[in-house]
């Protein structure tokens, strides 16, 4: 078992950022691929960004490249998320999750092995 916490949501202002952090542990976190997933009120659970193992390696939902940045502390057990320029659209539930399959990650598919319970980002505008 991978035991996923997530933490930094809150609320901020349109233009502002913040930095989300999901603090892993159990199971030795550089074996693990890593992903941020948003679930906006009233809408399906969605592909953010993912990481792989060593860190050497991001991918990103179209609609975030630019504003989004994925990173990976291995000797922390911790995955981030940097958001640039929120937006009201940005409003959502934030989840981090962790597969074994990079491939998983890549296809930003929504059976990951472990998730965590999520974060509230709130953007005013």
């Amino acid at each position: 078992q991978v035991q996923l916490v997530e933490s930094g949501g809150g609320l901020v202002q349109a233009g502002g950022s913040l930095r989300l952090s999901c603090a892993a542990s159990g199971r030795t976190f550089s074996n693990y691929a890593m992903a941020w997933f948003r679930q906006a009120p009233g809408k399906e659970r969605e592909f953010v960004a993912g990481i792989n193992w060593s860190g050497g390696s991001t991918y990103y939902a179209d609609s975030v490249k630019g504003r989004f940045t994925i990173s990976r502390d291995n000797a922390k057990n911790t995955v981030y998320l940097e958001i640039n320029s929120l937006q009201p659209e940005d409003t959502a539930v934030y989840y981090c999750a962790a597969d074994r399959i990079l491939r998983t990650v890549v296809l930003g598919r929504n059976d990951m092995d472990f998730w965590g319970k999520g974060t509230l980002v709130t953007v005013s505008s």
